[in-house]
């Protein structure tokens, strides 16, 4: 009985929340209206694309209703309103998600007003369940019945603002649009740091170990010990080259990888670490030799390798951890320090470089960075194993 009594509770806070919000929109009525003459009028036309912000805020709180009863999260899908005010209203006129919303407000005016008239006989039924199950100690009417109106309201709720297929195609296409031109821009940045590192690296290398050399052969006949001399600045400034040139195939894409795989590569790349002590912890990626596909690895490696930079440059912690799981969707990388957090993107900490290499393979990324730490970067990043 407990429990019934509980459950009905619950599903009378989520009813008188259901019923509330419909008496609201029945107000919205007046907003909807005054949008319409104003837009026809043209002179109003701005309040078009506000007030179908509105809408979506509004969808928006009833789908976090809706899921906080049914315990499933109902997604959303709408194109961004921004840009000059004629592309904002013709997006707000022609994006599938306002007529979704559009159509739950309408249906809700009626199944919300039908709860509205209900409630009252709401308390009436608790006091016949109280004598039915207290004094004849028969299985209680009313309160199941409270919790199954819940469930209709919820299922209705969920029925009319799940997003249609073409909504979820045009949020889809929008989204691949984004994580595209990210990509192309982490390829640029990615291409300039190669040449900044060719240029200002291995080629001033290369450009002094030509004029050393050129040097060594002009002493040569009449100064055996300088021409000695400078050949062995001119082998010091070949390794050098060669040690700038090694570092840059590095970062395109580490051999290690290749020979070794992700978890022998981050394992070597945690234990040269000067100055950070970094545990590197494996879930099932070493259990039946599967690795992921080469540019998930790639990818991965450099989500360590930037987390790991910055962990060691701005976190303060001596120490940091490494975790590489293997997941039935893919491959999830986890970096954590005990640093005095405060990690921003928009610092040039490398954040940003690591969110779209991981959103040009369709990947998420978290980070979790408060003041005074700890410091958590998760990735994730979709394969087939």
């Amino acid at each position: 009985m407990g429990k019934t009594v509980r459950q009905a509770w619950r599903a009378t806070v989520h009813l008188v929340l259901a019923a509330a919000m419909a008496f609201c929109l029945w107000i919205f009525i007046t907003v909807l209206i005054i949008t319409v003459i104003a837009t026809l009028a043209v002179v109003g036309a701005w309040m078009l694309p506000e007030t179908v912000l509105i809408i979506r805020r509004i969808a928006g709180a009833k789908r976090s209703m809706t899921a906080a009863w049914t315990g499933q999260r109902i997604p959303e899908a709408y194109q961004p309103l921004t840009g000059p005010l004629r592309e904002r209203i013709r997006t707000a006129v022609r994006d599938p998600g306002t007529f979704t919303d559009l159509r739950w407000m309408v249906a809700d005016y009626f199944y919300g007003a039908l709860l509205a008239l209900a409630l009252p006989l709401w308390p009436v039924g608790l006091v016949v369940d109280g004598v039915w199950c207290g004094l004849l100690r028969r299985t209680p009417l009313v309160l199941p019945l409270i919790v199954r109106i819940a469930d209709l309201e919820a299922d209705w709720s969920t029925a009319l603002l799940k997003p249609s297929p073409k909504a979820r195609l045009a949020a889809r296409v929008e989204e691949l649009a984004a994580t595209r031109a990210d990509a192309i821009a982490a390829h640029g940045a990615e291409l300039r740091r190669i040449e900044r590192d060719l240029h200002d690296g291995a080629q001033a290398n290369l450009v002094a170990l030509s004029m050393r050399i050129g040097l060594a052969k002009r002493a040569y006949e009449r100064d055996p010990e300088t021409a000695r001399k400078l050949l062995d600045e001119a082998q010091a400034q070949a390794e050098k080259a060669l040690t700038e040139l090694r570092q840059v195939v590095r970062g395109i894409h580490p051999p290690i990888l290749t020979d070794r795989g992700l978890v022998g590569a981050v394992r070597a790349l945690a234990a040269g670490w000067g100055g950070l002590q970094v545990t590197v912890e494996v879930d099932r990626l070493e259990d039946d030799g599967l690795r992921a596909p080469a540019a998930v690895e790639a990818a991965g490696y450099f989500v360590v390798a930037e987390a790991l930079s910055n962990a060691a440059k701005y976190s303060g912690s001596p120490r940091a951890s490494v975790r590489l799981e293997r997941l039935r969707r893919g491959l999830r990388v986890r970096v954590a320090d005990e640093g005095h957090g405060g990690a921003d993107e928009t610092s040039g900490s490398g954040l940003l470089g690591m969110r779209r290499r991981v959103a040009a393979l369709d990947g998420t990324m978290e980070v979790s960075s408060p003041a005074g730490g700890p410091t958590v970067i998760d990735v994730l990043l979709p394969c087939v194993w």
